[in-house]
């Protein structure tokens, strides 16, 4: 079904915060809109919002047809407990929200209720629509096809998390939805994930707006550009694709400075003419007063025709100030600016494996011999699933060995953010959780830190669980700015933050000058990034390029 999504002078916020407010958007079959922005511009909510998740502060919905269906695959996909990879597919697909209508719209029809017949006929439609006939044949080969070799019986919350990145990559391509709502999508995806996923998008008849923070995928798939421009308190449109935005948005925000700059200039022109117009007029004022005792009726009429000149010109110069069109100073945007503290350097040999070898069920890592050296800068690749966290825990001496030898060379001072942001996930608020990690920071001296960062008061006392993943993350460069590092691990840094943190983690990573683990499948990151060596696992082996 061809359908349209129309949003019109949508608003939302936090408290009294504002996010977004007066927002215009039409969704259309074939559109696909990259919506942008910082972390807590509101991307996620408007997706919410736009899914009927949640209610709009301001502003109206519509869909055409009304019937049509809409598809919110958020940013973490919910592994509930108990729920078997079957189940989790039918659910984010819609089919299993669709069968249990369905299945009521049944048992009314069998009973005979009245307008059971036409219930039971949209029900049917609605669940055909969604894929509902087909849907274990297709859950078959699709899973097959993505290498994720478990049983559809298999709980979710038994994957491992390539495997769940996989099973949420299978819920995307089987869906069937009239429009497609994206949160970071392209979160936990190998190389082979991204590119089927820019293939899906790319062949989708059915309107999508998808929030994403790989520069390359937008780059890729959108064909227009809506950025949620927190700073500013603006909405802004892009036509065509992510390269014109950021050509556009350059042109823009620098039209918009001359342009301030030109109206302070003038105005300042303007207030200095008036300033003199008005000094020379009490001036003349004082020169009138200090000679009325002269009877030179004629001097004293010119002194006071010259005086209401001044004033008649000062009124003039006051008048063209208040008809000047103003314009707004543009907010200067928040821009992290990190570095990495750097440690005393270690010894020669940084890390090393002698034939080692981890078995975890089925899947064996090695034998691995390799050796990090002091300022070695290592990319890590491969397919999800293929061992490179096992091969970093391996590294790290975190994952004990089956086979072989693990050395951590002496004076290593590790530094990490993990793939599943584990630092920051307990109950305590974020300051205190923060507090623990570097107890020779007093408190004032952690939140000024944090807010450096983008985790200002609102953030600090919640609890670490409570924030979104893109905060978690910043909370983690924090500490890596906070204590000194000499060898820092990074395993897919760049999920859930967004682009202008990524620019400034890339300038980051340029001048620490210790060594570095990089595990990434962004393509623009690895690009951007310096590394000595790359270090290539496939289905549990190990080679050096």
């Amino acid at each position: 079904m061809s359908a349209t999504l129309v949003a019109k002078d949508l608003a939302a916020g936090h408290g009294d915060r504002v996010l977004f407010s007066d927002l215009q958007l039409v969704v259309a079959p074939g559109d696909v809109i990259g919506l942008v922005g910082v972390n807590g511009a509101g991307k996620s909510t408007l997706l919410k919002t736009l899914a009927g998740l949640i209610p709009a502060e301001q502003g109206t919905i519509r869909l055409s047809p009304p019937s049509a269906s809409v598809g919110h695959l958020p940013q973490e996909p919910e592994r509930r407990p108990g729920e078997t990879l079957r189940e989790f597919l039918a659910r984010r697909t819609g089919v299993d929200f669709a069968q249990r209508v369905l299945d009521a719209a049944t048992e009314a029809l069998s009973m005979g209720t009245s307008g059971s017949d036409d219930e039971y006929g949209d029900a049917l439609e609605h669940w055909l629509a969604l894929g509902g006939a087909d849907l274990e044949e297709r859950s078959v080969e699709v899973v097959a096809d993505l290498g994720l070799t478990v049983s559809l019986d298999q709980p979710m919350t038994a994957l491992s998390g390539g495997q769940a990145a996989r099973a949420g990559m299978a819920s995307l391509l089987l869906s069937r939805y009239d429009i497609f709502l994206l949160d970071e999508p392209t979160n936990d995806l190998d190389l082979d994930g991204l590119e089927r996923l820019e293939r899906f998008v790319g062949d989708l008849r059915a309107g999508t707006v998808v929030v994403s923070h790989d520069r390359e995928f937008l780059a890729r798939t959108v064909t227009r550009v809506v950025e949620l421009d927190l700073a500013q308190q603006q909405v802004r449109t892009y036509g065509g694709g992510y390269a014109a935005y950021l050509e556009e948005r350059e042109v823009a925000r620098r039209h918009a400075r001359e342009e301030f700059e030109e109206f302070a200039d003038t105005k300042a022109a303007l207030e200095a003419r008036g300033r003199m117009q008005r000094a020379w007029m009490e001036k003349g004022v004082k020169n009138a007063r200090r000679k009325q005792t002269d009877n030179d009726k004629k001097g004293r009429a010119s002194r006071t025709e010259a005086t209401e000149k001044q004033a008649s010109k000062a009124r003039q110069t006051d008048r063209m100030i208040e008809r000047l069109e103003v314009v707004e100073e543009p907010r200067k945007e928040w821009e992290l600016r990190m570095e990495i503290a750097p440690a005393p350097r270690a010894g020669a040999i940084v890390a090393a494996l002698r034939s080692a070898v981890v078995k975890r069920g089925s899947f064996t890592l090695g034998p691995v011999t390799t050796q990090i050296d002091w300022a070695d800068r290592v990319a890590i690749t491969g397919a999800n699933g293929a061992g490179k966290s096992t091969l970093l825990g391996a590294l790290l001496g975190r994952v004990p060995l089956d086979e072989g030898h693990a050395t951590l060379g002496s004076g290593v001072v590790v530094g990490e953010i993990d793939q599943a942001r584990g630092l920051f996930l307990g109950e305590r608020p974020l300051s205190e959780a923060f507090e623990l990690e570097v107890p020779e920071l007093a408190p004032a001296d952690v939140r000024t830190l944090l807010a450096k960062f983008g985790l200002k008061a609102a953030h600090v006392l919640r609890t670490a669980a409570s924030l979104s993943p893109g905060e978690r993350t910043r909370a983690a460069l924090a500490l890596l700015q906070a204590r000194g590092v000499n060898l820092l691990v990074l395993d897919e840094p760049t999920n859930h933050l967004d682009l202008p943190a990524i620019e400034q983690l890339e300038s980051a990573l340029e001048s620490y000058t210790g060594t570095l683990l990089l595990v990434t499948h962004d393509r623009r990151m690895l690009d951007a990034v310096h590394t000595t060596r790359r270090l290539v696992v496939e289905d549990g082996h190990v080679r050096d390029r």
